[in-house]
């Protein structure tokens, strides 16, 4: 039979080998989880940068909107001046007529 020793010996070497099992599975566990944690948070940056970048180009669309509005009501804005211009000058002949009459 083995003597007390040698069973001592024999539990702590089993004891440190489970301890370095243990110690070594929970590492992996915790790499595992910071691994799914990166993933998770690069995963959410990115869809933030998408939505930045979608609201960005919503921005610029509407600004270009805006912009052929503004020409547009800019051509108008002109076309009137002109038309006035025309009719200011109608209003001063017939005004001119009438005072000879």
């Amino acid at each position: 039979m083995m003597d007390f020793a040698a069973i001592t010996a024999l539990l702590s070497v089993c004891g440190v080998i489970s301890g370095i099992i243990i110690g070594w599975s929970g590492r992996t566990r915790a790499v595992r989880q910071d691994t799914k944690e990166e993933a998770r948070s690069d995963a959410m940056a990115r869809a933030d940068i998408e939505y930045i970048k979608r609201g960005i180009e919503d921005i610029k669309h509407e600004q270009r909107a805006q912009g052929k509005r503004f020409d547009e009501l800019a051509e108008r804005v002109t076309r009137l001046e002109e038309s006035q211009k025309s009719m200011q000058k109608r209003v001063d002949h017939f005004e001119k007529a009438k005072g000879r009459d």
